[in-house]
């Protein structure tokens, strides 16, 4: 068995992480010397409206199954990894219920989660409430921590966020916009969820930064998720005379939005939006009137980093998980990824990795060089957050796909190559 392992692991490194397989989520056979095994809890929305967020996260779990057939050396010790998979279901309660399930019930050791802040903070705040180990990602860091009334003078004791914030997106949205001529009026939509009030709010959102920029913000106000009309933004933006819409929209309202724009004969000139088109689905799902949409990039084949846990460059990472899925890359590959990586690395240091408290102190101390890029907590900007680089992206007529997202600014992290430049929408 041992050669085996020895053999797939190899492998992997090989083909850059490329796994198949079965969709077990353990190996109870392979325990501790004194009977245990270390249980990772992974929350993510597998379904609904946010479940492109997800969709990376089964061929993740296969890979990290492989990857950690033979155990972990902990401590002098090998010892097994049992992942246990839950899915919020893109709802805010249902997320709290089975974080609570897998730390009262399935007894894990550490949980992991990503996938906007419907996911991430309830998660992290039954793991605060039940002083467990939690480690979240793909949600900026003001909505998580903000979100959960956080104090920047003394954060948490028990949960840790990576990924970047509104004041990176700011500068990654503003500095697409002043490549091109604009009359500097923008339309935003907030909706009425985690989200979209953190984006919105007049002291930590958009409206100070756009307005110190020279640019003029029309927020018609929040709107619910899965909206069916949006005349009244429209109209608003219109009358604006909004060149620019910016805004974070989940991918079926923005789909609705942007065909309700074209009929309705409000055409601008850029169109940055963030949630909705990330995913190559749901600009597919748009249609040919999606060429042109741009958004913020936080992971891509081109970014220059490597897995701590395979050697695998992101481009092989990518490759991997198009050529075992058959479907297009998507931007949470590497942060499913990394998540783990962090996850494990922890596991890892810790002294005692048994021992709740010992793992939480292992995350605090991480210095780790992950596919998405440094990851370490202790530099801000706030205790509890490290951030992860942002780029802008555009998505263009592709060459394989319908669409491709490409890289057209790098102001804000210029170690991660440009592929183009940004273009009005035609």
């Amino acid at each position: 068995m041992n050669n085996n392992v020895s053999n797939r692991r190899r492998a992997l490194i090989q083909a850059g992480g490329a796994l198949a397989g079965a969709t077990a989520l353990g190996f109870p056979g392979l325990v501790l010397a004194q009977g245990k095994t270390i249980k990772i809890g992974f929350v993510s929305p597998q379904t609904g409206p946010l479940a492109p967020f997800g969709e990376a996260d089964k061929f993740t779990i296969e890979q990290m199954n492989k990857l950690l057939a033979g155990g972990v050396d902990i401590g002098g010790k090998k010892v097994a990894i049992q992942i246990v998979q839950k899915d919020s279901q893109s709802n805010p309660n249902r997320a709290g219920e089975v974080a609570s399930d897998l730390i009262l019930k399935d007894k894990v050791h550490l949980i992991l989660a990503g996938g906007t802040p419907e996911t991430t903070n309830p998660v992290s705040d039954q793991c605060e409430l039940n002083e467990v180990p939690c480690i979240t990602s793909v949600c900026p860091w003001q909505p998580w921590f903000f979100g959960r009334n956080g104090k920047p003078e003394t954060g948490f004791n028990w949960t840790y966020h990576f990924f970047w914030g509104l004041e990176d997106i700011i500068a990654v949205f503003t500095n697409l916009w002043d490549s091109l001529p604009t009359n500097k009026m923008v339309g935003g939509l907030f909706p009425n969820d985690g989200d979209g009030n953190a984006w919105g709010d007049p002291n930590i959102g958009f409206p100070k930064p756009l307005k110190a920029k020279g640019y003029a913000l029309t927020d018609p106000g929040r709107y619910q998720n899965l909206t069916q009309d949006f005349s009244a933004q429209i109209g608003a933006f219109k009358k604006a005379k909004a060149e620019i819409v910016t805004g974070v929209v989940i991918p079926p309202d923005f789909k609705t939005f942007w065909t309700q724009a074209a009929q309705q004969g409000y055409k601008p000139k850029i169109a940055s939006v963030g949630k909705a088109l990330l995913f190559p689905a749901a600009v597919e799902a748009i249609g040919p009137i999606a060429e042109g949409l741009s958004t913020e990039v936080w992971w891509s084949p081109s970014h220059p980093f490597k897995s701590s846990l395979t050697g695998a460059s992101a481009a092989q990472l990518a490759g991997s998980f198009e050529s075992t899925t058959g479907k297009q890359w998507t931007q949470p590959v590497g942060f499913a990824h990394a998540l783990f990586e962090v996850g494990i690395d922890a596991l890892k240091r810790a002294k005692n990795a048994d021992d709740k408290a010992a793992i939480r102190d292992a995350v605090a101390a991480t210095h780790l060089n992950s596919v998405v890029g440094p990851i370490a907590w202790g530099k801000g900007p706030v205790k509890n957050v490290a951030k992860t680089p942002l780029v802008g992206g555009q998505w263009v007529k592709g060459k394989k796909s319908q669409f491709d997202l490409v890289i057209v600014n790098n102001q804000t992290a210029p170690n991660i190559p440009v592929g183009g430049k940004l273009k009005p929408i035609a």
